[in-house]
């Protein structure tokens, strides 16, 4: 299945993959770093 996009409201920026959150800004209090995302994939 194709990733997907899904727009959040108020400030919350969480990428999920497979019903796990892989990176969650209000966790980290901050964007990830560039390559930080597919570097947790794995």
């Amino acid at each position: 299945m194709p990733p997907t996009l899904v727009p959040g409201s108020g400030g919350i920026f969480e990428v999920e993959v497979d019903g796990r959150v892989v990176f969650s800004k209000h966790d980290e209090g901050r964007f990830p770093e560039h390559d930080e995302i597919l570097a947790r994939l794995g």
